[in-house]
C-alpha cells in the first residue's frame, strides 16, 4: 500500500473495520465478565451476588452470541488454529502497512494555503 489516497486500497476497508470493532467488542466483554468474576468474591450481601450473577450470566451469553457472530463472518477461528494463525498475520501485515504510510508531506511549508490576512 503506497498510496492511501488511492480508492483501490479502501477495498475491503468497510470488513476489516467490522471484524476490528467486533473482536474490540469480544475483548471487553471478556474484561467485563473478569471483572464480574472478582466482585462476585468481594460482595458481602446475597442480594448483590444474585445481582453479579446474573449480569455475568448475561454478559456470558453476550459473549456467545459476538463468538458465534465472528465465526460465522469468518473473523475467527478458535478450532483452526492454522487458519486463525495465517488471519492474525495479514491482520499484523495490515497494520504495519498502515503505520509505514507517509501521511504528511516531508514538505512542511504551508505558505500560500491560507488566505492573507488584510493590513
Amino acid at each position: 500500500m503506497k498510496d492511501y489516497l488511492d480508492p483501490i486500497n479502501a477495498v475491503g476497508m468497510p470488513e476489516k473495520i467490522d471484524s476490528a470493532i467486533a473482536l474490540d467488542l469480544l475483548i471487553t466483554t471478556k474484561e467485563a465478565i473478569r471483572n464480574y468474576s472478582v466482585a462476585l468474591t468481594e460482595a458481602a450481601s446475597p442480594e448483590v451476588r444474585t445481582t453479579i450473577r446474573n449480569q455475568m450470566e448475561a454478559a456470558i451469553d453476550y459473549q456467545t452470541e459476538i463468538i458465534e457472530l465472528m465465526m460465522e463472518k469468518k473473523w475467527f477461528h478458535p478450532y483452526d488454529l492454522d487458519e486463525q494463525q495465517l488471519l492474525d498475520l495479514k491482520s499484523s501485515q495490515t497494520a504495519i502497512d498502515i503505520a509505514n504510510l507517509t501521511l504528511f508531506p516531508e514538505n512542511h511549508n504551508r505558505k500560500g494555503l491560507f488566505p492573507t490576512p488584510p493590513k
